[in-house]
């Protein structure tokens, strides 16, 4: 199900309506999230002037084992489109939908700030109350409450339009921030806003039936100063190799929402390595082979040709501005603005800068070297075409100079062959035809020397 997390299901014995889709109960996902006692700011209210209604939730039952068989058309079948990493929590929760996130007991603001469920409560010891300041604003935290403490990651695959106006609503994003990811916006870009800043990324999803086949996959990160949230519309493993270099580097990093954002970026940047690296062998062979491969050999030395460059010219066009945005984030994090990238994570950046830099130079060279062989090629072709049209002017200058030796002695042949009064015929002897004969020999001989000059002249 997933890396050392545990996913949200629902006992069998429990009422239909608890394991059904939200789209069958009241619209309860159109309604915030987060409630208590102290309530975050958007777009300039206090706490006093908005105010959350409480999230109409099904009772929450006790969590049952799954079925080993899942039952088709069950919700058990669909997949997991929400992820939540938290690190006030031991593992990660996937869930289908959004109201499924919160346990037993827990409101979704309790998720985010990192209180336990009951369930978990009786599991767990009490963490200390130094870790999880009381009074302290969800979105917008006072200037003594660090968001290393509880960072907290949801993951989103496919929202749907309420989804995102519930999310939108309550995180406080920008209507232009929602309606990029509804769009599935394809410029790759960072914007900053008021409480956030939004990071635009491409990855790729490879066809395995097709090499060459790379379909850009866009990545949405929303980084908050206390939390990221991530939308993609299709499976990639980026969120899951994250999650696992968090298990892997917690020990010895504050993971803080910056640092997600980061590993999110130089995830995708790293997934282009591979390719790059398969391009470069292939691009070394053929430049080694374009030249001396046999005329049998090189067959399918064209098709090689145009689909290494197909794969280069892909990835170009999905590297295309990356360096920018990278530079573009990194610039920020030395400003002092409050939801700007902080300065340590600055020096990650500039890392995935250098990569993402290099990685262009390559694919450049590469393509440069594919023109070259690509001009080798087609120069070793014609050379080997003007070979063979040289080869055929010899012989067809043979044949030129056999038939000028052959033609006189047709005509003249020719000439006595028909019914015709023949020099000698009433000749005893073979005088006449030893005069014929011998003027065709000189006839033949005198031809071919002069087509043998006419030829060596031209």
């Amino acid at each position: 199900m997933f890396e050392g997390g545990h996913s949200v299901g629902r006992s069998p014995d429990a009422p239909l309506q608890s394991i059904t889709s939200p789209s069958d109960k009241t619209d309860e996902t159109a309604q915030p999230l987060l409630q208590g006692a102290t309530q975050p700011a958007y777009n300039g209210a206090t706490s006093s002037q908005w105010r959350v209604p409480p999230i109409a939730r099904p009772q929450p039952t006790h969590r049952g084992p799954r079925s080993t068989v899942p039952i088709p058309g069950a919700v058990h079948d669909k997949p997991y489109r929400f992820s939540f990493y938290s690190n006030a929590m031991s593992s990660a929760i996937h869930a289908r939908y959004l109201y499924e996130l919160p346990g037993p007991g827990q409101t979704f603001e309790d998720l985010i700030r990192g209180v336990p469920a009951d369930n978990d409560k009786l599991a767990e010891p009490k963490q200390p109350a130094s870790n999880l300041p009381p009074g302290i604003p969800f979105i917008r935290g006072s200037n003594d409450y660090d968001p290393e403490i509880n960072t907290w990651w949801l993951d989103v695959l496919c929202p749907t339009d309420q989804e995102m106006k519930t999310l939108a609503r309550t995180f406080g994003i920008h209507p232009l921030t929602t309606e990029d990811i509804l769009m599935e916006e394809t410029r790759e870009k960072i914007e900053l806003f008021r409480n956030y800043y939004l990071v635009c990324f491409r990855s790729f999803d490879q066809d395995p039936y097709s090499p060459t086949y790379l379909e850009p996959l866009n990545m949405y990160i929303v980084v908050f100063r206390e939390g990221t949230l991530s939308f993609h519309f299709r499976h990639t493993p980026h969120p899951h190799n994250v999650r696992r270099r968090i298990k892997q580097l917690k020990d010895y990093i504050n993971v803080t929402a910056d640092w997600i954002s980061y590993a999110l970026i130089d995830d995708i940047t790293d997934a282009f390595a591979p390719l790059i690296q398969s391009i470069e062998f292939e691009v070394d062979s053929i430049d080694e082979l374009v030249l001396i491969l046999k005329e049998a050999e090189q067959s399918d030395m064209l098709r090689r040709i145009g689909t290494c460059r197909k794969k280069v010219m892909g990835l170009l066009r999905l590297m295309g501005n990356k360096a920018d945005v990278i530079k573009g984030l990194a610039k920020r994090s030395n400003e002092y603005w409050s939801v700007a990238p902080k300065s340590d994570i600055g020096m990650y950046l500039s890392d995935i800068q250098d990569h993402l830099i290099t990685m262009t130079q390559n694919l450049n060279h590469y393509e440069m070297i594919l023109s070259r062989s690509h001009s080798n090629y087609l120069a070793q072709i014609s050379i080997e075409m003007t070979d063979a049209n040289n080869q055929i002017n010899d012989v067809l200058s043979k044949l030129t100079a056999l038939g000028t030796i052959i033609v006189p002695m047709n005509v003249i042949t020719g000439l006595w062959g028909m019914n015709v009064q023949v020099p000698g015929q009433d000749i005893d002897n073979l005088n006449w035809f030893g005069g014929i004969c011998t003027a065709m020999v000189i006839i033949a001989v005198t031809g071919y020397i002069t087509t043998v000059r006419y030829l060596s002249n031209r």
